[in-house]
Parts: C-alpha cells; structure tokens; sequence
C-alpha cells in the first residue's frame, strides 16, 4: 500500500529533526516536512488550513475547539513549552517596580490570544493580583506594522484594546516610550539592542519562575501537533502513528543531548542544565501524553476560560483525538 504523502509542519527544534531528516518515520506516511517559524504555520493553519499536520497555538486551537469550528484534532505532543516570566518588558521610567505597577499602564500585545500571553495574564492575576481589564493593551506587530489577531474573537466587555497607530511597531512604540511595556512570546529588538530603558519585568525571571514551579509544578505547553480532521475521519490510524513518531522523534533528540562527549548545541553548561532539570522536575521532564500533562492543561484551560477566550471551560480530553490518548504495552 502506498504511504500517505502529507504536508508537515513543525519548528526546526531538536525534537523535531528526526522527523525531517527520517531517522524517525511516521507509520504509514510520506513526510513532505517544512520548518517554519511559529507565526507563519498558526497564520497558514487557522487561516488556510494549508497543512496535514501542523503544530499549533494552544490558545488558538483551544479558541476554535470550545467554539466547535477547529479544522485540526490534537494529539498529546507538546512541540514547544516555556516559562514565560522572561515574556514581560516594562520601562525603567514608567514607575514600574512589581507587577502590580502594571494596574492602568499601556501594553502592547502582538495578539491578544498568543498562549504565552494567557500564561503571563494568569500569573499576574493569580500571583499578583492585575487583572486583565487593569491594563490597556495595544495590539500590534513586533518588528512589522499592521498584525492583526489570525482568529476572530469575541472577548469581555471590560477587556480594552486598541490598534498600534499606523505604520508603528511595538518594538518601536516601547523605545520611543509610547507604551509601558510590552507581553509576548519574542523579545522586542530593542531589548535586545540593550535599549537603556527596557528591562524585564522580574528582575530575575529564571528564579522567579523556579519558585513558581515548585509551588504549582506546571511547565506551561505552548504548542500541540494537530492533525487536519477531515484526513483523521478518513485515516484514523494517523494519530496513534502520529504520537507514536514524535515520542520517539524527542526521544532521539534526549538521547543526543544527554551524550556528553561532545555538546550537542552552541551554548555553554548544557550538560549541567540537563541534569538540574531532571532533579527539579523528574527524568521525562518534556512529557508528552495526556495524564502526565493534566494539572498543566487544566491550569491553562481554566486562564483560557477566565480571560474570556474559549466560550466554554474545555476539559483536557476534549482537545485530543480519543485514538492518540492510549497505546499499547508489551
């Protein structure tokens, strides 16, 4: 039987090359593999439906799941996870010493439903007490002018956003102290630029974000891999193969990184940072699977619900195809 030849879309991360390059195979399938930035595969998958399978915004794709119009199922592959303490930038001169200084500042957001702006707005309501409607968010591009939200929504009443004037950028609207500070999942070029009144908000994320996984033990998911429905309802052996490619596609690239006669990537002290990771939280501390992963869904989809942005409270299992949430054992 001919193999299935499929679009795949994926970020070149380590866990996913094995795919790319085939060390890995997807049972059945004939990978036609493109590795893309993140904002360009959620613009062409929800838009345009352009890929058979496709990494996808948690938010969003939580958006169009509560709402019933989602034209992808997930699985329970966790592409891209991240602490997002590190996703909040402030002025030095706006006044801004605790997060609770951001009540009635001016934030540019590049989308409003961006997932790791749904981690950051809980962490400020649930640690520190800023609400969402405390703040006036400006929505705009980061580097390019004129980023419109790539789905449709319909958010509370109380929640005031407004469009970044014509032809400006966040980036450049925080340099030239037009906003407070800005939330999102990239840095501004500005900061990186070392602009002398642009920091992160904590003036240590990384600790404050250890802190804060001790006491809630969640490792915030970002991205699931979603599989277009109508090629699920006609092939359903793809999410079990699907799950089953991509474990062992992170398990190769574990295996890799764990080698240590020789670091694997261009950054000093990986092995160190390999090993405090597995002491603060266990050896599959990237887990893939539902159950593993239930107290960080819950928290996410119960924010997601909270900030008015799934029209009602999803449960975990209603994200992923029920195929993709068992296996079988030997």
């Amino acid at each position: 039987m001919a193999k299935l030849k499929l679009s795949v879309a994926v970020g070149d991360y380590d866990r996913m090359r094995p795919i790319a390059d085939g060390r890995v195979e997807i049972d059945g399938v004939d990978p036609q593999v493109m590795l893309l930035e993140p904002e360009e595969m959620f613009f062409r998958a929800f838009r345009y439906q352009d890929f058979d399978i496709t990494e996808l915004s948690l938010s969003s794709y939580s958006v169009k799941t509560a709402d019933g119009s989602c034209p992808y199922v997930a699985v329970p592959v966790f592409p891209s996870r991240a602490f997002r303490h590190t996703s909040i930038f402030i002025r030095t001169d706006r006044g801004i010493s605790r997060p609770e200084d951001l009540k009635g500042k001016r934030i540019g957001i590049p989308e409003y439903q961006l997932t790791a702006n749904v981690w950051a707005r809980m962490i400020l309501k649930e640690d520190y007490g800023v609400h969402p409607r405390d703040i006036l968010w400006v929505r705009g591009g980061y580097e390019t002018p004129g980023r419109p939200e790539k789905i449709r929504l319909d958010l509370p009443p109380d929640i005031r956003i407004e469009a970044a004037p014509e032809g400006a950028t966040l980036s450049g609207m925080l340099a030239d102290g037009e906003l407070d500070g800005l939330i999102g999942p990239r840095a501004p070029s500005c900061f990186d630029r070392g602009h002398p009144k642009v920091t992160w908000l904590f003036e240590d994320p990384t600790r404050v974000a250890l802190d804060w996984y001790q006491r809630t033990k969640v490792f915030p998911i970002m991205h699931v891999l979603g599989i277009r429905r109508t090629l699920l309802d006609a092939h359903p052996f793809l999410a079990g193969a699907a799950v089953k490619a991509f474990t062992r596609a992170k398990a190769v690239a574990l295996e890799k990184l764990t080698d240590t006669s020789a670091t694997k990537v261009t950054l000093p002290f990986v092995e160190e940072q390999l090993r405090r990771a597995r002491t603060l939280m266990g050896p599959d501390f990237w887990a893939y699977g539902l159950e593993p992963n239930r107290p960080t869904l819950e928290a996410f989809l119960a924010a997601h619900h909270d900030q008015g942005l799934s029209k009602r409270r999803l449960t975990p299992e209603e994200l992923f195809h029920p195929a993709s949430l068992e296996a079988h054992v030997i």
